[in-house]
């Protein structure tokens, strides 16, 4: 992985600090063998793990830099001097102007550190989107920071406690929310968020937060042409010097990078596929559809039940937190195999359906909503009255789904987005023993969807719920799924949909050029019908999800990795072991495929731990 980690207000002299922050640094490059720049203080130290291209670092006057990301500056004459002097003293010449400069004076996903001893402060930034992470702990008067957790935990002031918050918010998200994480003290920097560091205290500021401008009114031919400017402008500004390919799952986002790259590169893209011999799950052919019509140069693969179990070990090691998304499986092979074609870096569509109202979820609620616009003493009086007493009305179908469709429209958002979530169903204390529970509280994970869900000011739902998935979804989930999919291959990854200019003209777009009524990302769909074959334009949303609990009855090998890994669990304290054996032997043969989500998550946080084997709880 690259990344950068560090520490200020604690040590022993440079020479001790060197030795430290480089053992810090190593998990940084365990898995693509990146080059680190380590800079050691006094009372302090820095390193940077990182391709040539990504890395940047300085040390002048009492002050050590440390930038990890392909960025550029927004500012001319800064250009110039990154140009002249290289990039850390254009860095440190923003760091004079201050923290809001520093940070809007950069382009592109980076993690960015700033120690300065002299005066005692430090400065942690990432970038706007929450592309590349980072981690923080105050120790006494100590910073400790570090883009894994696993160099973090390095350090002597910060040894690794597992939170049972964490472990908790783990088992309902399928992965830790930001600014949470699994270890008791850390946290984690929000998107767009710096952290300031003065004299032993922390402060942290949001530098940008996304802004819908909901009245436009420009023609759609306008919005269409500038709409392909971007694309190309992002494609081509993501390329960078290396060899590229594409993901395709032969999804709206995928297909439409590849085809860009296509177009921008002047010859056939690199892409590549992931297939599952397993009913209803392969979408190949609308990948080969998208590389047929673009005329890329296609590479498939079909994930068998044994690559799965092969995979889940090393899975376990390179997530720093526990993460329970099955597809980072299928992302992971994909990159492999663009990794043994020559290819260095690879374009994932994600924030795509973020930014142009892509989800399911997002039509759903605009019909719940209408609910909402009923009067209430219509509804009160007469409705559910009518609907909820009506006698006999449990056998009636059609009054069935007006009962189902009345209680969810009234439970308030963003709660409702969480009707069918797995730990709800199945009840905390059904899960986990009481022991357990008394360190956690079960209100927490719906208290900070709340939370993030409040911050933006959007008038319409579409963007409230655009805001809520570019950091619930996108940041704490899809990205990192990702990033370190792409990191155990040893390959780099870029996002040309989350680029400055394509984040800034998608918050342009009127709530309706999203979602149409129930259509969803209306303007995205309709800009590019004469680009994208219509068969993917029309297609429902799929992408490489992982057959696994239709697998887990079939694969004696997935079957033993999971009863093993599960029976571990039980000796932790954490889960019930009456639930774990009511999942294995009900549950399952209930449904494989609802139900094989919580093996999985159960079974990728006892892998977790075994990598971790000195992590105490």
């Amino acid at each position: 992985m690259s990344g950068i980690c560090g520490w200020m207000g604690h040590g022993h002299g440079a020479a001790d600090n060197r030795a430290l922050i480089e053992a810090m640094a190593a998990p940084l490059a365990r898995f693509d063998a990146s080059a680190v720049q380590a800079l050691a203080g006094n009372a302090s130290a820095l390193a940077v793990a990182a391709g040539a291209d990504c890395a940047h670092s300085l040390q002048r006057d009492g002050v050590s830099i440390a930038l990890w990301g392909d960025v550029q500056l927004r500012d001319a004459a800064r250009r110039e001097q990154a140009v002249a002097e290289g990039m850390g003293a254009a860095l440190l010449s923003l760091w004079k102007q201050g923290a809001e400069a520093l940070c809007n004076g950069l382009q592109g996903a980076f993690a960015l550190a700033v120690l300065d001893e002299r005066a005692g402060e430090a400065l942690l930034a990432i970038d706007r989107m929450g592309t590349h992470p980072l981690a923080w702990q105050l120790a006494g008067e100590t910073l400790v920071f570090g883009s894994s957790a696993d160099s973090l935990v390095r350090h002597p002031q910060t040894p690794g406690k597992v939170d049972p918050q964490g472990v908790y918010n783990y088992v309902y998200f399928h992965m830790v929310p930001a600014p949470g994480t699994v270890y008791q003290g850390q946290q984690r920097l929000l998107p767009g968020t710096y952290l300031r560091y003065r004299q032993g205290r922390v402060e942290t500021q949001a530098y940008w937060r996304m802004q819908f401008q909901e009245n436009g009114n420009r023609p759609f031919a306008e919005l269409k042409d500038e709409f392909r400017d971007v694309l190309r402008s992002s494609v081509r500004d993501a390329c960078g010097t290396q060899p590229v390919g594409a993901f395709l799952s032969g999804g709206t986002d995928s297909s439409t990078l590849a085809g860009i790259l296509c177009e921008v590169g002047g010859k056939p893209a690199k892409t590549y596929s992931i297939g599952f011999e397993a009913q209803g799950y392969d979408e190949m052919e609308y990948a080969r559809m998208a590389s047929r019509h673009f005329g890329t140069e296609h590479h498939e693969y079909y994930v068998t039940p044994t690559d799965v179990a092969d995979a889940i070990p090393h899975m376990a090691q390179v997530f720093d937190q526990p993460f329970g998304n099955a597809s980072a499986v299928p992302a992971y092979y994909c990159a492999r195999m663009a990794r043994a074609d020559g290819v260095a870096r690879m374009f994932g569509g994600d924030g795509g359906d973020e930014l142009f109202g892509g989800n399911e979820r997002y039509s759903k609620q605009h019909v719940f909503a209408l609910y909402e616009r009923v009067p209430s003493l219509l509804r009160k009086a007469l409705l559910e009255p009518a609907v909820f007493n009506f006698p006999g009305g449990g056998h009636v179908k059609l009054l069935r789904k007006a009962r189902s469709y009345i209680e969810q429209a009234s439970v308030p958002m963003p709660a409702r987005l969480e009707t069918y979530n797995l730990l709800g169903r199945y009840g905390p204390t059904q899960v986990f023993t009481d022991d357990f529970l008394a360190g956690a509280d079960v209100g927490q994970p719906l208290a900070g969807l709340n939370a993030t869900y409040g911050l933006s000011d959007a008038p319409s739902l579409i963007n409230r719920m655009l805001a809520l998935d570019l950091k619930v979804t996108l940041a704490d989930n899809d990205l990192p799924k990702v990033m370190k999919a792409c990191e155990l291959a040893g390959m780099e990854v870029a996002f040309p949909f989350l680029s400055e200019q394509m984040v800034a003209f998608s918050a342009g777009l009127t709530p309706q050029q999203k979602l149409n009524g129930t259509q969803l990302r209306y303007f995205f769909k309709e800009a590019l019908r004469d680009f994208l074959p219509n068969e993917i334009i029309t297609k429902q949303k799929h992408g490489f999800g992982l057959p696994f609990g239709v697998w887990l009855q079939q694969s004696p090998q997935l079957q033993a990795l999971a009863a093993d890994s599960l029976s571990d669990l039980k000796r932790r304290g954490i889960v019930r072991a009456d639930f774990i054996g009511k999942l294995m032997d009900q549950h399952l043969a209930e449904h494989a495929g609802y139900h094989g989500t919580m093996v999985w998550v159960l079974m990728m946080l006892e892998q977790w731990f075994r990598q971790r084997p000195a992590t105490a709880m």
